[in-house]
């Protein structure tokens, strides 16, 4: 695949509802093909991520579905902004997004997640499965068997899902402008908010059969509390200033999203996981909610606007 471009400075991205600021990005657009059917959009501070990311290059490389650019958005820090900027500047009829860290299970599942959304133009937004390969360490076993939405069951057939989210997802490029993107103006949240407008606006939001990728938690136990920390910072400054993004989340496949809840629904909520981890012994989870809940209580009480 072949440097097609590279974009430093500010790009117009009109589409977007909700923007924030000038991209503070280097893009580089890789091609294969003339007419790329699909734009791949992977935000990156480093350009390596320890190793994954060119890892996520060597893969695409070897996928059997070859109509394709590749749009690396390096060094923004907003993720949503980054996503748009890629998105503004995509030849594709459909736009995929990767994290930086996602590891792909399958040589053909661009191709397969192509043909799905050919076929189905009521898709404003499918993703695949989530699962632990057989290699991964003891920790990051366990870590994903215990924390809701770490991993996602591979299903059999379609499914209307919550869990299609932006480790690996494919959009129709139409369907993501029309909706005005993503939200630049949180640094947490996106992928709950982008599925309620792809909802909203009369699209269906699934999972595909038989595609997983594995997308992995931190790989150590001092990573692991520094992220968990930083959640609850980046969920208490969304809530406190811009609370009308806030969108509830469900942890199964085909279970429908619940209204948004008061906050004292939450509050209740919280504690009761907290206590349920406690007698069901999973101290990776209860870990992860007292370092959620510690992030939260400073980020509330220390983070200005426009400080995240």
């Amino acid at each position: 695949m072949k440097l097609f471009k590279t974009i430093t400075g500010n790009i117009e991205r009109p589409f977007v509802k909700y923007p924030n600021g000038v991209s503070e990005g280097i893009i580089e657009i890789w091609r294969n093909a003339e007419n790329p059917q699909i734009s791949i959009i992977i935000p990156t501070i480093d350009k390596t991520r320890d190793g994954y990311l060119p890892d996520l290059l060597n893969q695409i490389e070897k996928q059997t579905f070859t109509k394709l650019e590749i749009i690396l958005i390096i060094k923004d820090s907003r993720q949503g902004r980054a996503i748009n900027c890629g998105v503004a500047l995509a030849s594709g009829k459909y736009i995929i997004t990767f994290d930086d860290d996602t590891k792909l299970g399958s040589d053909d599942i661009l191709e397969k997640m192509f043909n799905h959304i050919e076929n189905h133009p009521e898709f404003g937004m499918a993703g695949v499965a989530n699962i632990p390969p057989e290699n991964a360490n003891w920790f990051v076993q366990k870590v994903m068997e215990q924390l809701p939405r770490r991993t996602s069951l591979i299903v059999e057939k379609i499914v209307e899902s919550d869990m299609a989210e932006h480790p690996c997802a494919i959009f129709p490029r139409k369907v993501f402008m029309d909706v005005g993107g993503e939200n630049e103006l949180i640094p947490r949240g996106l992928d709950p908010y982008l599925r309620a407008e792809i909802r909203k606006a009369g699209y269906k939001v699934v999972v595909l059969p038989e595609l997983f990728i594995h997308h992995l938690p931190p790989a150590t136990f001092r990573k692991f509390c520094k992220q968990f920390f930083r959640n609850g910072k980046m969920a208490a400054y969304v809530n406190k200033y811009y609370p009308e993004f806030v969108v509830e989340l469900t942890a199964e496949h085909g279970k429908e999203v619940a209204k948004k809840r008061s906050l004292f629904e939450r509050i209740i909520s919280y504690i009761f996981r907290i206590v349920k981890t406690i007698f069901t012994f999973k101290i990776f989870y209860l870990l992860s909610l007292i370092l959620y809940l510690s992030g939260y209580i400073w980020g509330y009480l220390f983070m200005e606007k426009n400080s995240a």
